[in-house]
């Protein structure tokens, strides 16, 4: 008998908990900035990613707009190898150059790195598709710290 009443007692309750994605279009409608005009230079699979990302942000026209130059780059350095001279530890290093103009009038240069540490795997295509998804994960964090400075900025 409680378990007929408990159930249904807490999808009530958990179904109005008024959760909402952080990058909705309604949240970006409340966001203090928007972005003009997007320059992208370097890595086109990392560009591509911090294009959708930023282009949300494309939508809403307010008060503050800035224009952003970013200049991407992606270098993968060999941290350790075997006995036989095989890489077996990788580092993925992202690093982001942001030119932040208002009302064109330079603001800030910002320089954003991201780094990761990773195993060597032995199926070239796996370590391919390893590398994508991390390049992928780093441009993603890079650029929610990029929206971090930009919204801080007054």
């Amino acid at each position: 008998m409680i378990k007929k009443i408990l159930i249904p007692v807490l999808l009530l309750f958990l179904s109005t908990c008024g959760y909402e994605t952080m990058y909705s279009e309604k949240n970006n409608a409340y966001s203090s900035f928007s972005i003009s005009e997007i320059t992208l230079d370097g890595e086109n699979n990392v560009n591509l990613r911090i294009k959708s990302k930023l282009n949300n942000y494309t939508l809403f026209k307010k008060d503050k707009k800035f224009i952003l130059k970013i200049k991407s780059s992606v270098e993968k350095i060999t941290l350790a190898k075997n006995i036989a001279g095989d890489a077996t530890n990788y580092r993925s290093t992202l690093k982001l150059d942001v030119q932040i103009v208002l009302e064109n009038s330079l603001i800030n240069n910002l320089e954003i790195i991201e780094s990761f540490d990773y195993n060597n795997i032995e199926n070239t295509f796996d370590l391919k598709r390893y590398e994508r998804e991390i390049q992928n994960t780093l441009a993603n964090t890079a650029v929610d710290k990029l929206l971090y400075k930009l919204s801080n900025i007054q």
